[in-house]
């Protein structure tokens, strides 16, 4: 203390005090700051190598920065990508949806062009504009192992949120201006979470405020027990509901006594020559 007492005027204490203070608190901060997310999930080559795929694969509709482009008309040519996340690009790219060939009024799932590692670079690049969904692990959509009162609660959300455009049995149905919602019975776990997550094309988003992850399993373990659900009341006539049903009824049932109806007069006719 003394020697330190002696030296209090020297004209370098106060430059020494004020690194040893930037010291402490540089490793206070250091020892407490919270852990960054960018540090744990963010890979600087993955997304380097996604950026590259982008550029050549999506920037045309996109913007070279994810930004959108607009059409001289003023409608979106490419939306914006800046915070649609992971999980919408793995949905889009991992189905084959994207990127698009032609225009049209809905992208159809087909064989991806991009490999799994190319979806996940161009998933990590998306990510790295803004904050987003981030792609589902596997315990969140693995449904395999689901109860019969987890399916049955699935069953409850799926008729509540899902049957005005997927039928109840989720095999699809028409949508307005040519438009379809598409059958969901051997689509797999992960895109039928992401589709619920990020709500692709004219879908809506079910965030976890509105359907919790628990809930979104359940659904997926309904719309996987749809396959093998037998048919109780018969001929199960695709589940495409009144469409089936109808068209069955009016060749079948009707036509059956349309024939039955014919037979008949024939048979008044025949009677009534031989008596002649």
């Amino acid at each position: 203390m003394r020697f330190l007492s002696t030296r209090r005027r020297h004209p370098l204490a106060g430059l020494v005090v004020v690194l040893f203070a930037l010291v402490v608190v540089g490793g206070l901060y250091s020892a407490f700051r919270p852990a960054s997310a960018d540090e744990s999930t963010t890979d600087t080559q993955l997304i380097s190598q996604g950026r590259r795929l982008f550029v050549v694969s999506c920037a045309t509709c996109h913007g070279e920065n994810g930004q959108g482009v607009l059409e001289k008309e003023g409608g979106e040519f490419g939306p914006p990508l800046i915070g649609v996340g992971a999980a919408a690009v793995d949905f889009q790219v991992g189905t084959g949806r994207m990127p698009l060939a032609l225009p049209g009024t809905q992208a159809e799932a087909r064989k991806p062009i991009f490999t799994p590692q190319e979806t996940a670079a161009l998933a990590e690049y998306v990510a790295s504009l803004g904050p987003g969904p981030a792609i589902p692990s596997k315990d969140m959509y693995d449904a395999t192992n689901a109860t019969p009162d987890e399916v049955a609660m699935g069953g409850q959300f799926f008729r509540t949120n899902c049957t005005a455009c997927h039928n109840f049995a989720a095999q699809g149905g028409a949508l307005p201006h040519g438009r379809h919602a598409p059958d969901l019975t051997n689509v797999p776990a992960k895109y039928v979470y992401e589709a619920l997550l990020t709500g692709p094309q004219q879908m809506p988003k079910f965030s976890d405020a509105v359907l919790k992850p628990q809930e979104k399993r359940y659904i997926i373990a309904y719309i996987h027990s749809m396959a093998t659900m037998p048919g109780y009341g018969g001929s199960r006539l695709g589940f495409l509901g009144p469409v089936t049903e109808g068209l069955w009824g009016w060749l079948f049932g009707i036509g059956a006594l349309i024939l039955a109806a014919v037979w008949i007069g024939n048979q008044g006719v025949r009677a009534g020559k031989k008596r002649r």
